[in-house]
């Protein structure tokens, strides 16, 4: 049974604002920390004035801010109810005949409004916002950034035969992997030497590998300035690839995880981050129930802090294992979707179950 317009307005109204009152916090507070350390890493790189370390950490922040997205779900959902308790607005709901899970309905709505939201635009812009802060960070200060965790294999053919290329990192958006070592094979199969160089630029047709040395199991070890190798890989299609997952726009995973298969490149990361994307709404409405199970308790009963803090508990709880199976399904241990959902799914059902024995039980 739904609820009257003009409280269901009400009441989503004090949602949504009670939430991006506390992502705006959040925002503010890790922005401010990031400037900060930006500024200490600057010192007296030449060009590295403070606007620019504002402007580099107003780029990085809005995806390091996405992480926290559902906390702010959380607490501003607990901040909400809480409100409404302490001015006895739950009370008089109740007293008209309103139950929990009615007033309950326009915070739902919010929560699924605002992961919608989250994916569809904030995800790609946070995304766009972290590519050109990798760029800019790379300007500035002369680092690279990673791509594909710490390490990146590559199994590829070409005319000369096979090879396995692993590298330590690639450096994101571009064509270039560092430290590599190449295991070469030749068309039947057999192993040939190992290359192992500094970096690896992936050019039309071949790689060009620097700084390399060679070691064969008939010629003694040998060096060289340039290495070229054979390859019948798309640069345009590695360079794509070797962006690491939080920087690719959800719009541009789909095409993402079909160019790193066709690589050979190892695809879960990707996998894992688009349906870690599409279970956000639901793990919103996970923290929304969270929230409701240890935050309508009347304020004259007493124990209000105790749930508070079994609230703040539980999403510690859903966090550690939301981190724990994302590393899983990353690892390839587990399934992307398993991972990306399990968390989402068995944070609603225990919110649920703890609010039914609260209102019902």
């Amino acid at each position: 049974m739904l609820i009257g317009y003009t409280l269901a307005r009400y009441i989503s109204a004090r949602f949504l604002r009670t939430i991006m009152m506390v992502f705006a916090t959040v925002f503010g507070l890790v922005f401010t920390l990031d400037f900060v350390e930006l500024l200490r890493r600057a010192g007296d790189t030449a060009g590295a004035t403070p606007l620019m370390m504002a402007q580099l950490s107003l780029y990085r922040t809005p995806s390091i801010a996405e992480q926290v997205l559902p906390f702010a779900v959380l607490f501003g959902s607990m901040a909400t109810l809480l409100g409404l308790s302490r001015k006895l607005e739950l009370v008089v709901a109740r007293a008209a005949g309103v139950s929990a899970w009615q007033f309950l309905q326009p915070g739902l709505a919010v929560a699924v409004a605002l992961g919608l939201f989250s994916i569809l635009a904030y995800n790609p812009l946070s995304a766009a916002l972290k590519q050109q802060s990798g760029r800019m960070e790379a300007k500035i200060f002369g680092t690279r950034s990673k791509g594909l965790g710490p390490e990146l294999w590559i199994r590829q053919k070409s005319v000369d035969g096979q090879a396995v290329i692993r590298a330590e990192t690639a450096v994101a958006a571009t064509n270039t992997v560092q430290r590599p070592t190449i295991f070469v094979f030749d068309p039947q199969g057999r192993f040939m030497e190992r290359v192992e160089a500094q970096d690896g630029v992936l050019r039309d047709g071949y790689w060009e590998f620097h700084d390399a040395h060679v070691f064969s199991t008939e010629d003694e070890p040998r060096s060289y300035g340039t290495y070229l190798l054979a390859s019948n890989l798309d640069p345009s299609q590695v360079r794509q690839t070797f962006t690491p997952p939080e920087s690719v726009s959800f719009w541009k995973l789909g095409e993402t995880i079909a160019k790193a298969e066709s690589a050979g490149l190892d695809a879960s990361r990707y996998r894992l981050q688009y349906d870690v994307l599409l279970a956000r709404p639901l793990l919103f409405v996970a923290m929304v129930f969270l929230a409701a199970s240890v935050s309508l308790r009347f304020f004259r009963f007493g124990g209000v802090a105790k749930m508070v803090l079994g609230g703040v508990g539980a999403g510690f709880v859903l966090y550690v294992v939301t981190e724990v199976m994302r590393d899983l399904g990353g690892a390839g241990i587990i399934g992307s979707s398993v991972a990306a959902w399990f968390p989402a799914i068995v944070g609603s059902l225990l919110g649920t179950l703890a609010l039914l024995y609260q209102e019902d039980g």
